[in-house]
């Protein structure tokens, strides 16, 4: 069992995070996401903290290694998303929950995707802590 393990942390390892070929699986993964949870243009620009013409480079395929801030604007999100589907399982449930009106003292009322476009990676921080401490031992 061991031998296995130091195996997969070997490959693991050996993938470069900020390789092209990675930046093109995360942005993948996060147009799924925006799909989902029916991201305007504007909020994804807001949430990956980019600019317009980056967004559309990279809608072209045009996509080169992803810079630290938007790696870790990307790990929120993936984050959020995970422990959504944890919490609320049933995937329309998860997606819209971001959109509706909640009563936690740091969203006073918002919405957590209000809060998450408020533009600064702490946004995206205090949404993925809430709901991690929410989601608790659930895994």
């Amino acid at each position: 069992m061991s031998a296995v393990l130091d195996q997969d942390k070997q490959a693991a390892a050996r993938v470069n995070l900020n390789s092209p070929e990675a930046a093109q699986a995360a942005l993948r993964t996060f147009w799924r996401l925006a799909e989902a949870w029916k991201l305007t243009i504007a909020e994804q620009l807001t949430l990956l903290g980019v600019a317009r013409t980056t967004l559309y480079q990279w809608r072209q395929g045009k996509v080169g290694p992803l810079d630290a801030h938007v790696l870790e604007r990307l790990s929120y999100l993936f984050g959020i998303y995970a422990a959504l589907q944890i919490l609320l399982p049933v995937p329309e449930r998860a997606n819209e929950w971001l959109r509706k009106p909640n009563s936690a003292p740091f969203l006073g009322g918002g919405s957590a995707l209000q809060r998450m476009l408020g533009g600064q990676v702490a946004d995206l921080f205090v949404v993925r802590q809430y709901l991690d401490a929410e989601r608790g031992g659930k895994s």
